[in-house]
């Protein structure tokens, strides 16, 4: 069960750092409260900003779930690269970010990685 505790914390840490990537903190700070809540401009500028507490919150619930069985170690690194490997993909498939072959080699290596210490 860690595993996939593992795998959800990652999936919402990739989507946790897109959030980030569409914040607008200064039109949000100059807008005032009601136009935030009462337009929809005030609602997209708000959007990001509830998604980064939505997912860092499922982000930290899950991956200290999975926590309390694995060494933090473990479950940091497979973590870190299930997230880094989520994000490189969702540039390349989503937002059309060109993957080199040196790229796919090094998260191949990633990958390699992972499976060794799962293994091991």
């Amino acid at each position: 069960m860690a595993w996939l505790y593992i795998a959800i914390a990652a999936i919402a840490e990739v989507c946790w750092i897109y959030s980030l990537k569409y914040m607008e903190f200064k039109k949000l700070l100059g807008t005032s409260i009601i136009k935030i809540v009462t337009t929809r401009e005030g609602l997209l500028l708000l959007l990001p900003v509830a998604l980064y507490i939505v997912f860092g919150l499922i982000n930290i619930v899950f991956f200290s779930k999975a926590m309390q069985t694995l060494p933090a170690s473990l479950a940091f690194a497979i973590w870190m690269a299930i997230s880094l490997v989520g994000v490189k993909l969702t540039d390349v498939l989503v937002f059309k970010e060109s993957l080199s072959y040196l790229n796919l080699f090094f998260l191949l290596l990633i990958l390699t990685g992972i499976i060794g210490i799962k293994l091991s």
